[in-house]
C-alpha cells in the first residue's frame, strides 16, 4: 500500500485506522467534513509530515476524487446517524464507491454484525448464513450487496466486520462508548442491554492493526473478514474495571426495551436500538479462524487492560 485515504477519519474507526497507518509510516489522507476535528486528530497524532488533511462531503464523489491524489486504498469509515441508517447508508456508500470506481481504488469497508441475524453457530465464521430479521440488519445486508456489486468494475473491495467496540476514539459511535465516557468523567452512566450476559467487544487499536494488515494483502479483497475481540465479558465486569480505573463510582443504569423506548421520546436514536437488543440477550461471537489462516496471530488486548487504558485516555482528553 503506497498511500491511503480514510473517509470518515475523525469517527471512531476512522481515527484509529488513521493512527495505525501513520504509525506504520504510510502516507495517508484524512478526509472529513470538519476542519476543526481533522486538525485536532492531526495534533493528537503529532502532526506527522506523511498525514494530509482533506475537507469535503463524503456524499459528493467529486470531493473524494479531488482529495484522493495518488491514493491506492480507500478506507470507508464514514457512517450515518443511527436513526437515519435506512435512508442514508446506501446513498453514502454509493457516493464513496463511485469515487473509488473513477480512481480504480481498492476499498476497505468497515461494517458490523447485523447482517448475520440470529446466531446459528458458537463462533460465527464469514460463511454464516446472512438472514437478518431486523430493519437495520436488512439495510446492512443491502450495503454489502452494493459494495460487491458488479457496477464498480474498477474497484476491488473487502468488508471487515466488527462486533461492538470500545477504545479512546469510540465516543458515542458504539453502545459501550458512551458508557465508558460517562464513567471516565465521573458521571452517572447508562449501559445498553443486559449487564449479566457476557458479550464480545473488540478493542479498536487491535481492530485497526488487523484491518490495516488485511488492506495490504491483495488476496484479501473480494471477501468478508471477521475482526474478533479478545474475549467475552459481562456489563457488570466492564463497569467494575472502568470504575476502578477512573477512581469514581457513580451509578450505572442498564437500559432495556422500556428504558430505551422512554428515552426515545426525547432522543430518537435510543428507540432505534430496541430492535437490536436481541444481540445483548443472545450475543453473537465472531470466529477469527480465517484471519489466523491467511494473516497470522490476532492482536488480543485483554478487556481489563483495554478498558483501563480507554478510561485513562478519555480522562486525559477532559
Amino acid at each position: 500500500m503506497k498511500k491511503a485515504i480514510v473517509v470518515g477519519a475523525t469517527g471512531g474507526t476512522g481515527a484509529v485506522i488513521t493512527a495505525e497507518l501513520v504509525k506504520k509510516g504510510l502516507p495517508v489522507i484524512a478526509f472529513g467534513r470538519s476542519r476543526q476535528k481533522l486538525e485536532e486528530l492531526a495534533r493528537e497524532l503529532g502532526n506527522p509530515s506523511h498525514l494530509t488533511l482533506a475537507i469535503g462531503d463524503a456524499y459528493r464523489p467529486d470531493d473524494i476524487v479531488t482529495a484522493a491524489i495518488e491514493a491506492e486504498v480507500l478506507f470507508h469509515c464514514a457512517n450515518v446517524p443511527y436513526h437515519e441508517m435506512e435512508s442514508k447508508l446506501i446513498p453514502l456508500g454509493e457516493a464513496i464507491m463511485e469515487a473509488a470506481n473513477r480512481l480504480s481504488l481498492k476499498v476497505v469497508a468497515i461494517d458490523g454484525i447485523y447482517p448475520y441475524g440470529r446466531r446459528q453457530m458458537d463462533r460465527v465464521t464469514e460463511e454464516h448464513p446472512k438472514k437478518p430479521h431486523t430493519k437495520k440488519g436488512k439495510v446492512r445486508l443491502a450495503f454489502e450487496q452494493m459494495i460487491f456489486s458488479s457496477r464498480w468494475k474498477n474497484v476491488s473491495a473487502m468488508i471487515v466486520r466488527l462486533p461492538d467496540y470500545y477504545g479512546p476514539t469510540a465516543n458515542q459511535a458504539s453502545y459501550l462508548g458512551g458508557t465508558l465516557e460517562a464513567i471516565a468523567a465521573g458521571k452517572m452512566a447508562f449501559f445498553i442491554g443486559n449487564m449479566k450476559v457476557p458479550r464480545e467487544y473488540v478493542y479498536l487499536p487491535d481492530a485497526a492493526v488487523m484491518i490495516v494488515e488485511l488492506a495490504r494483502q491483495d488476496q484479501a479483497y473480494g471477501q468478508n473478514w471477521n475482526i474478533p475481540g479478545a474475549d467475552i465479558i459481562s456489563g457488570h465486569e466492564i463497569v467494575r474495571i472502568a470504575q476502578q480505573a477512573s477512581g469514581m463510582k457513580k451509578p450505572v443504569i442498564a437500559l432495556g426495551k422500556a428504558g430505551l423506548s422512554l428515552l426515545g421520546l426525547f432522543v430518537p436514536v435510543m428507540k432505534e436500538i430496541v430492535e437490536m437488543l436481541y444481540l445483548t440477550e443472545e450475543p453473537l461471537r465472531l470466529s477469527g479462524d480465517k484471519y489466523k489462516r491467511f494473516i497470522g496471530p490476532i492482536p488480543a488486548t485483554k478487556p481489563a487492560d483495554g478498558i483501563a487504558a480507554t478510561i485513562r485516555e478519555l480522562q486525559k482528553k477532559r
